[in-house]
Parts: structure tokens; sequence; C-alpha cells
């Protein structure tokens, strides 16, 4: 063999043992059909794959196309991850929800929802700081500094805000349960305001109070035209969603949008929790045993069942991947 063929044979052993190569990862849960639209949506052979693991309570998964990676908190342990298809899940940012300089007496201290405001800037959901913040340092290099967007309500601390999506003017509209809190409920003594609000945070920063009759506020999205906006409850007496139109700085005609109620009966993980929607008005949401999938118009077209309770989801910007944050797992599915 001369000098030539043998390097040949060196670099195209090396190639197949690159990096290039995809990743194999476990699947979990089980996708079931319950009309015929769910088929231009999801394949129903399609198995979740579990792409990370070993949190305490993943949630808030936002992808960022610009850096091809997703973010997700863990909010007990107060720190935002990055997954990337290279380099798996490491830690992105730590502090993220709680800053102060003793520790924090709270469960749940960490960021919770996340979003990307008009600008491009991170935007968190801040339980331990009970605040709304953007954080002041691109996405490359993440720091722990902060600039709070909302953190009071007619002059009372907010509870701790879980959930967010800006409007196309740049609008800020937010949940506000207790989730944050010592107690996690209305008794807890660090808890100012009476009522768990939905919020709406104008350009010039007036915060106004859009509802205060859902019981456990959670995750909320627009229906494409945001002439219409859901609103879920995780309260496990009221295991709904809700939908309300939307004028200037008012919400209106609420109705209910879907009940798990019957669910909750036979799957006792999981409430109505965070959910994404896709530009065809697809809604993708946490609930009890899973992720459901509805339409427009609150028919439950699928539903991926997983053991373990989710949190909330995130579409890939050409909304063909669904990534969910499923207690202790990141799930990734593949759709069509």
């Amino acid at each position: 063999m001369n000098k030539l063929s043998f390097i040949v044979i060196v670099f195209t052993l090396l190639s197949c043992n690159s990096n290039t190569k995809p990743a194999m990862y476990k699947t979990t849960g089980t996708i079931i059909q319950y009309d015929e639209a769910l088929s231009a949506i999801i394949d129903t052979t399609t198995k979740p794959e579990i792409i990370a693991e070993g949190y305490e309570w993943s949630e808030g998964p936002l992808w960022i196309e610009k850096h091809n990676m997703l973010l997700f908190s863990d909010v007990p342990t107060n720190t935002i991850y990055k997954w990337t298809a290279a380099n798996g899940a490491e830690v992105y940012l730590k502090p993220s929800g709680y800053t102060g300089t003793t520790p924090s007496k709270c469960k749940e201290p960490g960021s919770n929802g996340l979003t990307i405001d008009t600008d491009g800037h991170l935007v968190l959901c801040q339980h331990g700081d009970r605040a709304v913040s953007l954080m002041d340092a691109p996405f490359d290099k993440p720091a722990a500094k902060f600039i709070t967007l909302v953190n009071k309500y007619e002059g009372k601390k907010l509870n701790s805000p879980n959930d967010l999506v800006f409007n196309a003017a740049g609008e800020l509209f937010f949940t506000d349960p207790p989730y944050g809190l010592f107690t996690q409920d209305d008794s807890d003594s660090a808890k100012e305001i009476k009522h768990n609000g939905v919020y709406k945070v104008k350009k010039d920063g007036t915060v106004i109070l859009l509802v205060d009759s859902i019981t456990r506020p959670n995750g909320l999205a627009f229906l494409p035209g945001e002439k219409q906006l859901i609103i879920a409850c995780s309260d496990p007496d009221k295991p709904n969603w809700y939908i309300f139109d939307v004028s200037d700085d008012t919400l209106s005609n609420g109705k209910l949008f879907y009940s798990a109620t019957e669910e909750r009966k036979t799957m006792k993980h999981g409430l109505p929790d965070g959910f994404k929607i896709n530009k065809q008005g697809i809604v993708f949401a946490t609930g009890p045993g899973g992720v459901y999938i509805f339409n427009s118009s609150g028919k439950k077209l699928g539903f991926m069942k997983l053991d373990d309770a989710t949190s909330n989801c995130a579409l890939s910007t050409d909304e063909k991947t669904l990534y969910v944050t499923n207690d202790m797992y990141v799930l990734r599915i593949a759709l069509k």
C-alpha cells in the first residue's frame, strides 16, 4: 500500500466517525388521533425524542433561530439552559429569576416563561424577583444583567410572572399566578395583590389589568391576527383554556375554549399550562396527560400522551419541530 492510499483510508474512517452523524435519542409517548385533520399536522407514528434530561422542573422553551439553539428554564435551580444539536444541553444563564444576595426561600425562584421582544432581546418571567425583565446582554454573550420592564401594579408587588407574549406593536401581555411565592397560594404573607391577574404593559410603561377572574392564569398566546387571546388556567378544579376578544386595552367576550375536566379524571399529572399557536391557528397546549392539539375553534384534533407532566412548548421558526418541557425532560417532536 502506498502512502497516498493509506491517507485516503484513514480520512474515510475518520469521516465515518465524525460528529456529522445524527445523534440517537431515547423516545417516549404516543400520538393519538381524534380527527382526520391531524394527518396534515403530525404523523401518528412519530415518537417524541428525549433530547435533554435531569432537571427539577423544565419550563419556558424558546427556539433562537439565529443561534440554532433552544433555551429553557429549570425553575427550581434558578437556571436557564441552552441546547444545541452539536453540544447538547449546557448552562446558559444563572441566576435567571432570583438575583437577591440572600438564599431564596421560594421553591421556584428561577425564570419561567421566555420570549423575544420586537427588538430581538431575551425577556424573562422572573419568579424570585417577581418581575418581567429584559436581559441586558446579547444572546451569544449572556449575562445576569437585567432591565425591569414591570414588577408592580398600582404600587404593589406582582405575585410571580409566569408566561408572556408580545403583540406586533411591541406591547407586553403576561400572567401573574402565585406559584413563585413561598407557599404558592393566596394566603402567602408576601402576596400583595389579592387577585391573580392577566396584564398588559403599554409601550409607555402603563400597566393595565385585563382579567382578574381566572383563578390560576398561566400560558397565553394570540391566535393569528391578534384579535383573540387564549389563556390557560392551571387550577386543578378548573383545568380550562379560555378565549377572549382583544380590543385596544381590553379583553371582552371571554368564553371557554376547551375544558380538560374529563381528562383530569383519568390523567392526574399535569394541568393546562404553557402553549404555542402556529401560523395556521393550530394550538399545541400542555395539559393533563401530555400535549393537546386543537384547531382555532377549540376542537381536539390529537393528543401526545406522555408519562410525566408537561409545562410548556415551543415551535421552531419553520414550524416543523415542536419542543416540549416535560418535567425532568426536554422533548423534540417532528411535525409536518
